[in-house]
């Protein structure tokens, strides 16, 4: 349930509704855009009388009930976009943002000329794997700490934020000073690593999984927003279809769809969505032109000899090539790139 509160509302008015329905047993989400104030009641409202809350407090304008199970994600409860700021780096409406870098960290020399090469092709973050989940346990499985480590050099290097994937909620202290923090696909509904970081408050990119509807997507962000994270930025990857000529289907639709349901930020995986170098390009542009925010791009100083995902990998010159078409299309768009 959610009251649409008058405009022109003091703070001390919104805290005492607030907090007397705190004292009802409630939960609360406080949400205050533009439009206007928003104030969403968690809990079981069946015995809630709508009508008889707004006829007895003068502060409320309205009020409906939320049917969707994720509600702090979702527009009804916050008209206004969403824009995360990451040290200055903005992604939301507006702007359209690239994360870029390897699969996986491999050496200090590998993340440092990556990471240096797509900030001057116009990247904005800097991604990259040291913990990787990968199918095979006998697959490369990222270089851990030392990744970490090696990824912050190359922060200090370039000014770039950094993003990068934690497995599970044992390694939360070693995340602490990680720019934006990466749940993977795989860990989408990992409910207890979702609320290890989102109790951390610290943004994260939260992928959608291979098989997930997009309602689970959203209560999945629910987890997050709901422990306290409030910078989220959603992933769609591609899903697995019967298709097989692809990694996975990238599901485009899915783009307009979560920016209608959320006020969330949404971003496009154009390459672990179909693990094939020559479609990412082609995505890339497609996903700028269905509404994304941006993208999170594989990209690597010499893709044959990577030791992960080399085959959806650009290299540091077709990345280049495709951040100059990005900036015309953006242009069109309106979006600052």
């Amino acid at each position: 349930m959610v009251f649409i509160i008058k405009p022109k509302v003091g703070e001390a008015q919104i805290g005492n509704f607030v907090k007397d329905w705190e004292n009802k047993g409630f939960s609360t989400i406080l949400s205050v855009g533009t439009e206007h104030t928003a104030v969403c009641l968690i809990g079981n409202t069946a015995a809630v009388d709508m009508d008889h809350v707004v006829e007895t407090n003068d502060i409320v304008e309205y009020a409906k009930r939320v049917t969707e199970q994720y509600k702090a994600v979702s527009r009804t409860v916050h008209l206004d976009n969403t824009i995360v700021d990451i040290g200055g780096v903005k992604i939301g409406e507006g702007f359209f943002t690239v994360i870029s870098g390897p699969c996986s960290v491999e050496s200090e020399e590998q993340i440092v000329q990556v990471a240096k090469a797509v900030k001057a092709s116009g990247a904005k973050l800097l991604r990259g794997g040291a913990f990787k989940p990968r199918t095979s346990p006998y697959s490369f499985q990222g270089l851990k700490e030392e990744g970490l480590r090696l990824l912050k050099i190359a922060r200090e290097e370039t000014g770039l934020p950094i993003v990068t994937e934690i497995m599970n909620q044992t390694q939360v202290p070693l995340f602490e000073d990680i720019d934006v923090l990466q749940i993977g696909a795989r860990n989408m509904q990992n409910f207890d690593l979702l609320r290890a970081v989102g109790e951390m408050g610290k943004p994260v990119l939260l992928k959608r999984g291979m098989a997930s509807t997009i309602e689970e997507f959203l209560t999945s962000a629910e987890y997050l927003m709901s422990s306290g994270c409030k910078s989220i930025v959603l992933c769609e990857r591609g899903i697995r279809t019967f298709e097989t000529m692809t990694r996975n289907t990238l599901d485009l639709s899915a783009v307009v769809l979560l920016k209608q349901k959320s006020h969330l930020p949404v971003i496009v995986d154009p390459s672990h969505a179909t693990g094939i170098r020559s479609l990412v390009s082609p995505l890339s542009k497609a996903a700028l032109a269905v509404g994304a925010d941006g993208l999170i791009i594989e990209s690597h100083n010499d893709p044959s000899k990577a030791l992960c995902d080399g085959g959806q990998s650009l290299d540091l010159l077709q990345f280049e090539v495709l951040m100059q078409e990005l900036k015309i299309r953006a242009a069109i768009e309106q979006k600052q790139l």
